[in-house]
């Protein structure tokens, strides 16, 4: 609900399309210039207590934002510098509580919890759209900003209930050290390296199709903020679905192969929305590519997590959120500027084509990595005691 509100708040007050890009870059590049301290803090201290530290000062954030619209005294540089402190806060609360979910359910359930964790965000992405739309409409931005600052009290008790045994990591390294052992072992991991040079790619040219959202839903769509809620709505509903098919899945097999085809599906349905011009073709075109690029990030964040040792774990859980998160801003700038001189269509639809090339690249890429990828998941199944389904099988395809 905040998501949508924000962004038609600050396309009410500027009416800009290169704005609505900065709003996105401002709230998302401290992921990028951040995320590698996050990581590193997730591997040294209480993982839990991280993340309810990072809800805690999510919520004042949400608050803030809702009391300076509900007042009418909001600016755009308000939404500008509470974006920032929210990407800061993001930067910490990704790597931790992304590392969190092993610590919660252990390895042989880390794919499923991946894919419902992905369930329950993305089913509140089919509701929230649909109704910031109506709540925009009705009464005002000020109140879904409220609403969800109000809801952060649930999520901090239930965290604050549980019982969970994440002990920190004691090393004799500096700060400094723990940061660069991430980035050398990510360099020289060739399947981890892969799959999040692809997830960088599709974030910086695929997914600023979210930031021209308002553009399409108001100008070329002629939806007005009901119309934005449910095409926000509608790639939600995607989403769900991709989610919910990972979460029926067994094993890591063909993973791979999946990331790959995911990719360029993604690229293939945007292409086709970006040309559409009737508002329903263009709500049910947004449900494969709310499923592909769904489907896509949760398929590499389980292989990820299948292959990093535990010690490794928030750290490289932070170079995935820098991927996932840290590029997006670059792409929300440039998709900005793109559309302000070539229009949203041609600039979606450029997005669309490169992520489809970035999908072949990898899938020649796969022959090559699949042996280490397969050593690397069985060994961190035997480091954690349980016997490994991927020794008698293929695992990456």
């Amino acid at each position: 609900m905040q998501t949508v509100a924000q962004s038609w708040l600050v396309y009410q007050l500027t009416g800009s399309s290169l704005l609505l890009g900065s709003v996105g870059f401002a709230s998302q590049i401290p992921v990028f210039l951040m995320a590698p301290v996050g990581g590193m803090v997730a591997d040294r201290v209480n993982r839990h207590r991280v993340v309810i530290a990072t809800q805690v000062a999510s919520m004042v954030l949400a608050l803030v934002l809702a009391a300076l619209t509900l007042t009418h005294t909001v600016k755009v540089w308000h939404i500008f510098v509470l974006a920032a402190l929210l990407g800061v806060v993001n930067a910490f609360d990704i790597p931790a509580r992304q590392s969190f979910l092993v610590d919660m359910v252990g390895r042989d359930d880390l794919m499923n919890a991946i894919a419902l964790n992905s369930s329950m965000f993305n089913g509140a992405r089919v509701v929230g759209p649909a109704i910031a739309g109506i709540l925009v409409a009705k009464i005002g931005e000020g109140w879904c900003f409220f609403v969800n600052g109000v809801s952060y009290i649930a999520v901090i008790i239930g965290l604050m209930l549980m019982k969970v045994d994440c002990p920190p990591r004691s090393t004799s390294n500096s700060p400094l050290d723990d940061i660069v052992e991430g980035f050398r072992w990510v360099s020289q991991t060739g399947p981890i390296r892969a799959l999040l040079l692809l997830l960088g790619v599709v974030s910086l040219v695929g997914m600023p199709y979210t930031v021209l959202m308002p553009l399409f839903a108001d100008r070329i769509l002629h939806g007005g903020a009901r119309g934005l809620g449910i095409l926000m709505g509608f790639t939600g509903i995607g989403a769900l679905l991709g989610a919910l098919t990972l979460a029926v899945r067994t094993g890591v097999k063909g993973l791979g192969r999946l990331v790959s085809i995911c990719c360029a599906g993604f690229g293939v349905s945007l292409i086709a929305f970006a040309f559409s011009r009737h508002f329903w073709l263009s709500a049910a075109l947004l449900v494969p590519v709310g499923f592909f690029i769904m489907l896509q990030m949760a398929c590499s964040n389980t292989l990820i997590q299948a292959m990093v040792p535990d010690a490794l774990r928030g750290r490289v859980m932070a170079l995935y959120s820098m991927m996932f998160m840290g590029m997006a801003p670059f792409g929300a700038l440039l998709g900005g500027a793109m559309a302000d001189s070539l229009g949203a269509p041609i600039t979606v639809a450029t997005g669309g084509l490169a992520s489809i090339l970035a999908a072949i690249w990898f899938g020649k890429q796969l022959p090559v990595f699949r042996g280490e990828a397969r050593q690397l998941i069985i060994a961190q199944a035997m480091a954690g005691g349980e016997p490994a389904e991927e020794m008698t099988v293929r695992v990456v395809q």
